[in-house]
């Protein structure tokens, strides 16, 4: 099967977050399924242009109709990548060459990616690779099924659109002028992309896509309600018999404690308990707190943004550090009011706490191996990566029941029977806190419990094959009709 996967980023050559990690794994997984041959779209951004480790050959020019003006891509080809995925970036110099800053939040984005979603179908047809599948991501590349059906039918006649929603939070939202001065769609289409006398272009891919997915089972039914969904209940209502969920997978070759070039030990299911504890005293050392085997190392690698949960912590930490012997590591940047308030935990409790407020990819892999238990309260997750790298270095999670959290992560008993980490159901501070204490009453009272409850989690299959294969099922399934 042809694939054409699009999309606004992929790690390693440019990447601000989860998407970046999905667009490095699934289309490698999906390339190894026997018969396919994968595609992946990306913008040139400068950051890939200046990096010698990505050698590329141009291999197309042409002109992309962009309401009145026309605008001049460049398709490159990667030419040093080493699995069956063909990598192809979409350069324009104005739109994606001269910027050296994040990935988005330019005043432009919204014409940049309507740009970027456009080119990708013009590549795909000067190229001569007219996919049975094209698997668009994120508000950026919602574009994409609009025009497919729009204007490129007769291009691309039996090519079948996939449109995943990682986060709903973020729609594509522009004013009423930007459908004829951008877009330059035909009138009739007007209808498919206004709300409330503006633009929504994810309004737009969610009506015209042959199927809508997005990252974990439980999201898929949350975003029926209007408390997740942002506005857009109703209109995923509508589409309920076209949307369902595919729970993300984790890269399981970087994330393997077994190699992870970053940890000071390696281990695995069977060596875990001498292997971590090395992982953990190096760790408590790096971080400035004492070196206590026996004491609970509480963990988190997080944005230090309010949807996360971190008001729940905020509002109980130190309730649960005078009452427990435990010890708090968290990891991240964000939101000024949640940097200061870790940092003058950290002064006021500095035998049990510490703060690293930065962006440190070596310590994040040192903290999943090195902590005991990991703490993910997050107000929603569409899906999460966080809980999975974790129980994958054997750390166990505590939750909130949401989201791909609820699927990856089902909760076992006072005696760690019957799941994988603790959850709690409410988004409610006293409830994350009991939810913390039945996983420090596990790992106090109960060591050999502690130890097969991690075991488990470790044996656990967290790849992308699982998720790739059922995205291949939906692939197989629209091409049916």
């Amino acid at each position: 099967m042809r694939i054409a996967v699009c999309a606004s980023e992929g790690a390693p050559y440019a990447k601000s977050g989860g998407l970046g990690d999905v667009m490095e794994a699934l289309p490698a997984a999906l390339s190894r399924i026997e018969g396919n041959e994968v595609a992946l779209f990306l913008p040139f951004y400068n950051k890939i242009k200046s990096n010698a480790a990505y050698t590329t050959e141009l291999v197309a020019q042409f002109r992309v109709q962009l309401g009145w003006r026309q605008q001049y891509a460049g398709v490159m080809k990667l030419t040093n990548r080493a699995d069956k995925v063909q990598v192809y970036f979409i350069d324009n110099e104005y739109y994606f060459g001269g910027r050296t800053g994040a990935i988005y939040g330019d005043m432009d984005d919204g014409e940049r990616f309507a740009f970027f979603s456009r080119a990708c179908l013009d590549a795909m047809a000067v190229l001569g690779f007219i996919p049975d599948v094209i698997q668009c991501n994120d508000w950026q590349c919602a574009p994409i099924p609009v025009y497919l059906k729009a204007l490129y039918h007769e291009s691309f006649p039996n090519t079948r659109c996939m449109y995943t929603i990682h986060n709903i939070e973020y729609q594509g939202w522009a004013n009423a002028a930007f459908f004829d001065d951008v877009l330059g769609l035909p009138w009739e289409y007007r209808n498919t992309l206004d709300m409330n006398n503006s633009v929504n272009v994810m309004k737009g891919a969610i009506e015209t896509a042959d199927l809508v997915t997005t990252v974990s089972e439980t999201y898929a039914r949350e975003l029926m309600y209007p408390y997740y969904a942002h506005g857009l209940d109703g209109i995923l209502a509508n589409a309920a018999w076209k949307l369902t969920g595919i729970t993300n997978g984790i890269d399981t070759n970087t994330f393997n404690p077994e190699t992870d070039k970053a940890l000071p030990a390696h281990y695995n299911a069977e060596t875990f308990e001498e292997g971590k504890a090395k992982v953990k005293a190096a760790l408590q050392e790096e971080v400035g707190l004492p070196v206590k085997p026996d004491v609970p190392l509480m963990v988190m690698v997080t944005r230090l943004a309010g949807h996360k949960g971190l008001d729940l912590l905020c509002y109980i930490a130190r309730r649960l550090l005078w009452e427990e012997d435990c010890q708090l590591l968290i990891l991240g940047t964000g939101e000024a009011q949640y940097e200061t308030f870790f940092k003058e935990l950290q002064e006021q409790f500095p035998e049990q706490v510490a703060a690293k407020i930065t962006f440190n990819l070596g310590l994040a892999a040192r903290i999943y191996a090195g902590g005991d238990i990991y703490l993910m309260p997050s107000k929603s997750e569409p899906c999460g990566l966080s809980q999975m790298n974790a129980m994958r270095y054997g750390t166990v999670p505590v939750v909130h029941a949401t989201g791909g959290l609820k699927d990856t992560v089902p909760p076992c008993d006072e005696n760690g029977e019957g799941g994988l980490g603790f959850t709690f159901q409410s988004y409610n501070a006293d409830d994350f806190l009991a939810a913390i204490k039945r996983a420090l009453a596990l790992y106090n009272e109960q060591p050999e419990n502690w130890k097969a409850l991690i075991k488990k989690e470790m044996e656990m299959d967290f790849s992308w094959d699982v998720p790739a294969g059922r995205y291949m099922e939906l692939f197989h399934h629209m091409c049916s009709w």
